[in-house]
């Protein structure tokens, strides 16, 4: 009897050093670091492994929607922002003793509207949101690196004129939990949520006569099969993402986040390559300043985030995925590097990426998670017709 293909195309020389490695580096920060820091590198090495088998992000979800009206990634999405708000909400009031837990709470305001926009922008010419970003990397992408190094570099830049952006008109930090209580909070945000998904639902059915499933359609590979080299059904990437996002608050004490430790990374380099610091504020003072005198190691973005990375190259390994041979032109080159700064330059002014930002802000109850969903996706519509211009996609339908 012959072993089925698709349990055998698994690519041992990508699976078997990663694993390796994510053990060797787990037990090393468990020894030098903390053992709160090596859970989180698995569970980032987790959110990875999730990202990369469901194809869950959000750029390309986006973009199909605009461009197709296409719902199913939006969709999903939907009911990530809902898992992680039934969740989170209870603990975020204190209805667990004893756990000390910090929500994601920014201002609402100028600085958000702008920076989520440029992001949204970003996010289409860079081809990748923030995890986007990450687990496209770890499947060997070279275009997506790109991104990344300016990513880096923008995340830099927005962090050096933060200070001013947050001089801006803004409500201040606007908690619904606080406003409402935690019960009629959760209850007006679940009704949001699912008059948002029945819009984009609606919007499909008028244009197909159908919508896409959350689901998968039924093959001959076994559960554990689909499990373990993908591909996943959305859903379970939503479901993932939901209970991998719970452990983070659980363990980090606050929600998954992505793009602080870009601009953590590109400013420790610029330091050890001789730059002058001093005068830029954000990293003089406060929590920033703190992760800047540390190890990245020791900082639970950094951390997680490279296990991230570690987790999709494992992923994609197994699915014999890892870096396809796709053809780089000079303007995906020009896109990335544009994409990338507008990316972290909009992230950090919006406090967060559509992670750290957006799921973040609605799993925690703060408006500016919603100012971010508005004005993100307006610059993503913008985005999805630069691209058109740019020659990166067919006209829009």
């Amino acid at each position: 009897m012959s072993v089925p293909a698709s349990v055998t195309r698994y690519e041992p020389g990508v699976v078997i050093p990663v694993l390796l490695g994510v053990t060797a580096l787990a037990i090393f920060i468990n020894h030098d670091v903390s053992n709160r820091q090596a859970l989180l590198l698995l569970i980032g090495s987790g959110l990875g492994f999730s990202l990369f088998h469901a194809a869950f992000g959000f750029a390309g979800g986006w973009r199909r929607f605009v461009r197709e009206r296409r719902s199913a990634a939006i969709r999903a999405q939907l009911l990530l922002a809902a898992l992680i708000s039934l969740a989170f909400f209870p603990l975020l009031t204190g209805m667990v003793p004893g756990l000390s837990l910090h929500g994601a709470y920014a201002p609402a305001g100028l600085s958000v509207l702008v920076g989520a926009f440029l992001f949204g922008i970003g996010m289409q010419l860079g081809g990748g949101c923030g995890s986007g970003t990450l687990y496209t990397v770890g499947g060997g992408h070279i275009k997506m690196l790109v991104t990344l190094v300016f990513f880096v570099a923008g995340s830099v830049i927005g962090s050096i004129h933060l200070p001013w952006w947050t001089q801006l008109p803004s409500l201040g930090k606007v908690s619904l939990l606080a406003g409402f209580g935690w019960p009629l909070a959760l209850g007006l945000q679940l009704l949001t949520l699912a008059t948002l998904y029945l819009l984009v639902t609606g919007l499909e059915q008028q244009r197909f006569g159908n919508h896409e499933p959350l689901t998968l359609a039924r093959g001959q590979r076994s559960l554990l099969q689909r499990l373990v080299s993908g591909p996943w059904p959305v859903v379970w990437g939503a479901v993932g993402l939901a209970l991998l996002s719970l452990a983070t608050l659980l363990v980090a004490g606050h929600p998954w986040s992505i793009t602080f430790a870009f601009g953590l990374w590109g400013t420790k380099l610029w330091a050890a390559l001789g730059g002058d610091i001093s005068s830029w504020s954000y990293w003089n003072h406060g929590y920033a300043a703190a992760a800047l005198g540390r190890s990245v190691l020791a900082d639970a973005t950094s951390i997680m985030d490279i296990g991230i990375i570690l987790g999709a190259i494992l992923a994609a390994g197994l699915a014999g995925r890892f870096a396809p041979a796709d053809p780089i032109r000079v303007r995906d080159i020009l896109t990335a590097v544009a994409g990338g700064l507008l990316l972290g330059y909009g992230a950090r002014l919006a406090f967060g990426c559509n992670i750290g930002g957006l799921l973040a802000g609605l799993g925690s109850g703060s408006l500016h998670g919603w100012l971010w969903l508005a004005s993100g996706f307006i610059g993503s519509i913008i985005g999805v017709y630069l691209r058109q211009g740019f020659g990166l996609d067919k006209a829009v339908k």
